[in-house]
């Protein structure tokens, strides 16, 4: 625990350094908003990563450092719980050593737990399901059914990923010792827990019908994921945990089968149809993330195995180098830890090219760098044209985003410019409506298409095109100022299509 508590370490020194670099991501603007509207379910995510937000805007606020602490937590807890799982599993020195070091090196787990977002918790509490479950093989202990009960709901209060995690272990504990606990009270306890904690979140969504999936589907449709073909898609998974874990991964396999691991195959299947269902569905690779420090634990504990004997021991501490320096050498694409100048020359000097999140087009940084810059200098442009106007006309301006970016911007910098919250038909934004404005004086940020407010606008003033080159290319888009909005903004919100 001493050699994991300096991986730990490690952490949080990351954290400190890269935490207030480059600025707020795209849909930390956005949770912040949905934390100013505390409900039990928005359209495009469960209601949790909301009430954080709005725990931190009232404990110890939304600062930089502030919003990526919980984040760090999250993943210090998820290193710690990996060597756990791993001791748990059999493994000694440095089976918890290679295990915990390889979810603090993978690219995607600093890339994921930089960032104030729901991907950030999963990982943690999967693996933290994970170890309940080796824990009852152990040790018999039904109780952990309703821990894993009141995970499981808290897990799908988080991100509904999980949905695909349950199945493989569910169909794993029914060939294994495990089936057992399906005829007793604990198991079934335990459904009744996750059912009812997550029910509201449920109900919330039935009520709007399903918005999540409506939205889930209009994304498909627009071709914004990127669908791989499963070898690329596989290539692009090795490459997301920094390609020497990979090893990892293919020992963990080998445990599984081992007369040793085989009674904890429940978990492999667990990882099978994380994967399995990513790669039918193709779904965007970071989805498979939350799996890989369950399957860390027992990859580390094979290869301690494996190398046992005294002419092998050596690879240890060789393969525990190799993986920290590649980590190191990837980190500065997965976390912003050089300046954005630096950054652009480092990539250009090691020919590395950032994996693409979506579907958007690029531009002098990848999208997630990308999506961390340029708000606040769009929300003092429209600052400063709106407090051009005239004093009366300034009181019944609108600020209309056409996506939550914008709008989040609008909303946690627009205080300090002056500025009224925002109002968007983008995500939760359209339920929250257009507050009191009519759309007599509306600024149009983001807008790339104006052509589509001739005839409604009286008059529609070019208010300023932004410039900025590390921006993705359609966060460049004009801004306009629409005056004499017609039919008015609470006719169009009142007869907007409902979700179906």
């Amino acid at each position: 625990m001493a050699a994991v508590s300096c991986i730990v370490l490690a952490r949080v020194v990351i954290y400190l350094v890269a935490a207030p670099n480059y600025g707020y991501f795209r849909d930390e603007l956005y949770y912040l908003a949905c934390g100013e509207h505390p409900a039990w379910g928005y359209i495009d995510q469960p209601p949790m990563i909301a009430w954080m937000a709005w725990l931190l805007e009232h404990t110890i606020g939304v600062s930089l450092y502030a919003m990526r602490l919980l984040p760090m937590l999250a993943d210090v807890g998820c290193i710690v719980m990996t060597a756990l799982l791993a001791r748990k599993l059999g493994g000694g020195f440095w089976a918890m050593l290679l295990s915990s070091l390889a979810v603090l090196v993978a690219p995607i787990s600093l890339t994921l737990s930089q960032l104030f977002t729901m991907n950030a918790f999963d990982p943690l509490l999967w693996i933290w399901i994970a170890w309940l479950l080796v824990d009852l093989v152990q040790t018999g202990k039904e109780r952990n059914w309703l821990w894993i009960g009141v995970l499981t709901g808290l897990t799908l209060l988080n991100k509904y990923g999980v949905l695909f995690l349950l199945p493989g272990l569910i169909a794993g504990a029914a060939f294994s010792q495990l089936r057992r606990s399906f005829v007793r009270p604990w198991f079934w306890t335990g459904c009744v827990l996750a059912t009812l904690i997550s029910l509201p979140n449920f109900l919330w969504q039935l009520h709007r019908n399903f918005p999540f999936v409506v939205l889930v589907n209009t994304v498909r449709k627009n071709g914004r994921d990127v669908m791989l073909a499963p070898l690329p898609y596989l290539a692009q998974q090795a490459e997301m945990i920094g390609f020497v874990s990979s090893l990892l991964v293919i020992l963990a396999l080998w445990f599984f089968i081992s007369p040793q691991g085989r009674r904890y195959a429940f978990l492999f299947w667990g990882f099978i149809s994380v994967l399995g269902c990513m790669l039918i569905l193709k779904g965007k690779f970071y989805y498979v993330a939350p799996i890989y420090p369950i399957v860390f634990a027992p990859g580390a504990v094979c290869l301690e195995r494996l190398t046992a004997g005294s002419a092998l021991k050596w690879f240890r501490p060789v393969y525990a180098l190799t993986m920290l320096l590649v980590g190191a050498l990837v980190a500065p694409t997965a976390i912003p830890l050089l300046s954005i100048e630096e950054y652009i020359a480092y990539t250009k000097k090691l020919g590395i090219q950032q994996q693409k999140f979506e579907n958007q087009p690029q531009s002098q940084l990848p999208q997630i760098f990308a999506d961390m810059v340029g708000w606040e200098e769009r929300v003092k442009i429209v600052a400063d044209y709106v407090h051009s106007l005239p004093p009366d006309e300034q009181k019944i301006t609108a600020i209309g985003a056409s996506n939550y970016g914008d709008a989040g911007a609008v909303d946690l910098f627009g205080s300090k410019y002056g500025l009224p919250k925002a109002i968007s038909t983008a995500s939760n934004y359209r339920i929250w409506g257009p507050r009191e404005y009519t759309g007599e004086s509306l600024i149009l940020m983001d807008e790339g298409s104006p052509e589509k407010y001739e005839g409604h606008c009286k008059s529609l003033k070019l208010v300023a095109r932004p410039d900025n080159p590390y921006v993705r290319p359609d966060e460049n888009l004009p801004i306009y100022h629409c005056v004499g909005l017609t039919p008015n903004l609470q006719s169009l919100w009142a007869n907007a299509k409902p979700w179906k």
